[in-house]
């Protein structure tokens, strides 16, 4: 069924009147408690609403998954009947919910997301229905701190889930369009655009079969990338597809679906094949267009397997040990030595792939350093002797040595933001820096530090300039 327009003004009231926003949750639990909830720990955070008010009854109810008087729910929820409208269940003198309904907040955007009931609460595990709908999780945001800051005609929300990431785009993007295999999940992606008052429109199917022949200069996708043999039974994680090839299918076929210059960014696991690069292999799938694929984690299959075993609730089950077995003897046969975990970036210009391994902090939200690193490799000239370099001001030198040495040992160039890079630099490359305030170009700088050292300056161009490339591209230096 979908949401009214009086039932979302009635909602809306009552969640607003109530105070049932980030800050509002946050306010009420304290941060011991509200941390604990975090980790899926209700307890202190029960203690902590215990009062009856509208704000307490919602943390309740939707937050702890606590049975709740129904008096206390009727007074939270005001001439809004939620037994008829499938948020809660009839139990009599008390209820409890049937679906999250949650506050999630972004810069100075609030909203409210609705999914299925966050599992696992209080180490309860217990095996999820087949076409569950997850909420706001580590994954989702992730995929919201990459998305390049653009303002875009149109954008597309592959996999949408609960539609959290259509919230985040609704403010900057003129007509979205969400997809999803799971019917359920269209459903409750419908009641979160409703909520929240964003015109989303909303298609079933497969990757791009919802959108056949149409263009988008937006597409996201935290799609169902675990790496799995037939049967898994979860829709939100896991697809018919054989190994990686949900992924290659959305990065092969973004190009005919994006616009002149238009973006593909998604969350990927792919697999690690005996004997073949990985790099190599996702080369294959962007082919011709400019990309950057980010490895933020490898897993060997045992410990691939049992992450995603106990994301499901099985761990002390009895499937769990056929499950396992059955899994890794699927991963064996494809040749699989391990599998990555992360990101790929795809912008639909001329180009080629650059993918590496990142497994360390980065800067939150990555997007928009995502978009200048793109707007800096792509938009260098092939030479670089003209241009007038400035440093970064996050740039910080590190140096180590002997105490009473005359030079340094190492160097160590380090960015504070985006990748939060650091580069060893010899000290050639750390007087060049140094030198970079945008007075000189870059061959001026160069060939006073040829002179210096008594070397052809084309020797020093041959040897510095692909550093100089590098420095550029990743944000020390910028033109």
């Amino acid at each position: 069924m979908n949401l009214t327009g009086t039932e979302v003004d009635a909602l809306r009231q009552a969640f607003t009147a109530a105070g049932y926003t980030v800050d509002g949750v946050a306010g009420r639990l304290g941060a011991q408690a509200n941390d604990a909830l975090a980790r899926n720990e209700t307890t202190l955070a029960g203690r902590r609403t215990a009062s009856g008010d509208p704000l307490d009854t919602m943390i309740q109810l939707f937050l702890l998954q606590r049975l709740v008087p129904k008096p206390l729910v009727e007074k939270a929820f005001p001439g809004i009947d939620l037994i008829a409208l499938g948020i809660v269940s009839d139990g009599g003198d008390e209820v409890r919910a049937l679906l999250d309904i949650r506050p999630f907040a972004e810069d100075d955007r609030e909203w409210w997301v609705v999914a299925d009931l966050t599992p696992g609460l209080d180490g309860r595990r217990e095996p999820m229905r087949s076409d569950y709908v997850l909420g706001i999780a580590p994954a989702s945001l992730s995929l919201i701190h990459l998305t390049v800051p653009i303002k875009a005609e149109r954008a597309l929300d592959i996999g949408t889930g609960c539609g959290i990431q259509s919230l985040h785009l609704s403010d900057r993007v003129n007509q979205l369009v969400a997809t999803d295999v799971n019917p359920r999940a269209l459903q409750l992606a419908r009641w979160t655009a409703a909520l929240n008052r964003i015109d989303l429109d909303v298609r079933e199917g497969s990757l791009y079969e919802p959108v056949r022949d149409e263009r988008f200069d937006l597409i996201v996708s935290n799609p169902p990338y675990v790496i799995s043999p037939p049967g898994g039974g979860l829709t939100y994680r896991e697809t018919g597809f054989a190994g990686d090839a949900v992924v290659e299918q959305l990065v092969r076929q973004a190009p005919y679906h994006l616009t002149d210059g238009g973006w593909c960014q998604l969350l990927a696991n792919w697999t690690c094949v005996r004997g073949e690069d990985w790099q190599d292999r996702i080369a294959g799938w962007t082919v011709d267009r400019s990309a950057w694929a980010v490895q933020r984690e490898q897993l060997d299959p045992s410990e691939y397997v049992e992450l995603w075993l106990r994301d499901a609730g099985l761990q002390g089950s009895p499937a769990y040990t056929t499950r396992y077995d059955e899994w890794m003897r699927w991963l064996e046969a494809q040749s699989v030595e391990a599998i990555g975990m992360g990101w790929i970036t795809l912008h639909n210009v001329e180009g080629e792939l650059e993918a590496e391994a990142w497994p360390y902090e980065i800067e939150r939200p990555i997007g928009p350093h995502v978009l200048r690193r793109f707007e800096r490799a792509e938009g260098m000239p092939a030479d670089l002797t003209g241009l007038h370099l400035m440093l970064a001001e996050d740039v910080v030198q590190e140096t180590s040595g002997q105490p009473g040495a005359e030079d340094p040992a190492t160097i160590v160039l380090r960015r504070q933001c985006g990748m939060r890079r650091a580069e060893q630099a010899d000290t050639v490359l750390a007087g060049f820096v140094g030198a970079c305030d945008g007075d000189l170009s870059v061959g001026q700088i160069l060939a006073a530090l040829a002179d210096l050292l008594d070397r052809p300056v084309q020797d020093v161009y041959r040897d510095y300039l692909p550093e100089v490339r590098r420095l550029v591209v990743e944000g020390f230096l910028d033109y």
